[in-house]
Order: C-alpha cells, then structure tokens, then sequence
C-alpha cells in the first residue's frame, strides 16, 4: 500500500503531498477540473507504463514552467518508488530506494489497475479496447505478457514489409515461425486469465474467443503453434498492401452477466458498471492468492450510474477487498459508508486530507 504520495509539476498539482494514514481508502473529492484524475494517473504512472491515460509526458508537465514533473510514493514497507521526466527527454526514469532503475521493476512493488469513465463502455464498444484491458489485467501478475504483445505488433508490421517488398521467403518464414510462437503464448496468458478470474467471480463469467486461443482449446500449444504457421505460410497475400490476417490480434474477450443470463452488453448501463466493478474486485482477489501481494485499484468517477443499493454493496466489497482503493468523485456524501477510508478534498490542484 501506498503510504503518502508527492506530486510535483504533474498536471495542475505544483506541489501536492497525501498522507494515506494507512487507510485502505483514499477517497478523493472536488470539483470538476480540481486535478482529482490527475492525482489516479500520477498513481498509476508508478506501475511502470504511460499510466491510465496513456498521455504524452510533454503534456503532462504543459502546465509548469519547468517542462517536467515527478511522482513519488512510499509504501507501507518503507520502499521508496518515484518516476520522473525532464525537461528535454524524450522518457521517463525511475528509482527505486533513491537508485536509478528500470521502469519495470516498479511493478514488482505495486499492482495497480484501473477504471476510468472510459472503461465504463468496454461492453459496447470494439473489440480492440476489451483486448487491451483484459490484457492490461493479465499483465499484472505476467509481466512478459505485455512484452509479448509489442513484439508480436512489430513482427506483423516486418512481416507486412517484408512482403510489400517481395523479400525471400526464408526471411518470410522466419518472421513466421516467431509470430506463431508469440500468437500462442500470448492466446495462451489469455485462457489461462479467464479461468483464473472466473474462480473468484459469482456474478459473471469471462470467456476469450479467437482463432488461436480456439486451436489451444482444441489440441494443445504445441499444436496450436504448428497448426498457426500452417495458416501463415497460406496466407501470404497482401490486399491493397495490407495483410488479411486472423489471430490474436482479432482476439475478443466476452463477459456474461449471471444473475440476468444475459451478456453484458445487453445489460443496463448501471449494471454493466456493476459487472466492471466486480471484475476488478475479483482481479485484485486473484493477484493476492497468486501473489500474496495487495493491489492498488483506482476508480475514477466510481459511483457514476451505481444507484444507492449498488453503492453500498460496492463499499461493503471494498471493506473486505484485500487492496488499496482509490476512488475520485464529485460529492463526498455519496461516499459514506466505505469503511477504513481517508477523504481528501482536491481543489484547483491543492489538496488537504479529512480524517
């Protein structure tokens, strides 16, 4: 857990400190444009990637003089953990105890995932923003996962080059066998995700459905891989110099809603927060049995569409979620009830704790 944070030159924070006091909680209240997401997205810089927003860091630090800014945590095992951006540099840096280090070995000390209103419409939307998510939650405990998925990106992309410029087929076949290799590991982290998170879910159930993962499920990896250069090495044309390729890429991850028996996108908007909600509590159960490790979640705008039964199941899961909860919204009233919990009023970039 997260025992205080510093942000300084990030957004509109200049300079903002927050002591947690070791709640579980840290529910962040103000105004719209008071900095209250800029405060998650800081938080979730710490896990090593471009952080909940995906943002580049130039506009991070557009509202400073200095063209930088910085985020440091300590947690509650007194490890210190900071990123940092200077003016000038085209990345980030970390350090870790004061040292310079890797920025993905900050996720060994905080898993941390997210929803953002954005998240809100993963049912209804394309296929391509529930692959990034479920991925993105996969990742957290296979940190090769997301690894797998940049290489196997830039593969394709050699792959469509090599043929646009007629290259030799070993070279062809080589980039081949890497792809398939890469298709079925990364098929593979999938299945094993939603099994996984299906044990811990009650209310909904996740399924993964593409060519690849249906070759896994029918034989075994090993086949799985020999069966998915056979459909590469057969489909080697390209379409208006473009690749018609299925696989992981084309991948879809289906949620389905128990209690309606009905999918999730069928559901109501409030009900889908709900299933979103459970997911990622169910998620953060999973990394602490896997792991031993306590998750930090970030909810931005957390109650949006939950009615007041909803929200109070909602606190009651928080209470016993064995994470490190941060939520942002309007109206602290709407807040009451969640248990071990530190209010922090966020105006214009300032903030001050309320215990």
């Amino acid at each position: 857990m997260i025992t205080n944070l510093t942000l300084t030159d990030f957004r509109n924070h200049k300079s903002t400190r927050i002591e947690t006091g070791g709640h579980k909680n840290i529910i962040i209240t103000g105004a719209n444009g008071a900095g209250k997401t800029a405060i998650l997205e800081a938080v979730s810089m710490l896990a090593g990637d471009r952080g909940m927003r995906g943002a580049p860091m130039g506009e991070i630090a557009q509202f400073n003089g200095n063209g930088g800014f910085s985020v440091f945590a300590c947690t509650n095992d007194d490890t210190e953990l900071s990123v940092y951006f200077n003016s000038g540099d085209t990345n980030r840096h970390a350090k870790i105890d004061g040292d310079n280090a890797n920025l993905s070995d900050l996720a060994k000390h905080l898993r941390i995932v997210w929803i953002t209103p954005r998240e809100d419409r993963i049912f209804t939307e394309g296929a391509s923003e529930r692959r990034a998510f479920f991925d993105r939650l996969a990742a957290s405990f296979d940190s090769a996962h997301a690894g797998r998925i940049a290489r196997h990106a830039k593969l394709l992309t050699e792959r469509a080059g090599a043929l646009k410029n007629g290259a030799d087929d070993k070279w062809i076949d080589a980039l081949d066998d890497q792809i398939a290799s890469t298709a079925v590991a990364i098929a593979a982290a999938r299945i094993q995700y939603a099994g996984e998170i299906n044990y811990f879910l009650s209310d909904a159930a996740v399924s993964v459905e593409g060519l690849v993962e249906s070759m896994i499920l029918a034989t075994n990896a090993a086949d799985a891989e020999r069966n998915y250069l056979t459909y590469l090495k057969s489909n080697r044309v390209l379409i208006n110099d473009k690749m018609i390729l299925d696989g992981v890429t084309k991948s879809d991850f289906g949620v389905f809603n128990m209690v309606l028996n009905l999918p999730a996108n069928l559901t109501s908007t409030g009900q889908q927060k709900t299933t979103l909600l459970n997911l990622i509590l169910a998620h953060a159960k999973l990394v602490h049995t896997k792991t031993g490790a306590n998750p930090i979640i970030l909810l931005d705008e957390a109650v949006a569409h939950l009615d007041k039964n909803a929200r109070e199941k909602l606190f009651s899961e928080l209470g016993a979620a064995q994470a490190q909860v941060w939520a942002t919204g309007i109206d602290s009233d709407v807040f009451i009830g969640v248990p071990d919990a530190i209010f922090v009023s966020c105006t214009d970039g300032g903030v001050s704790n309320i215990i």
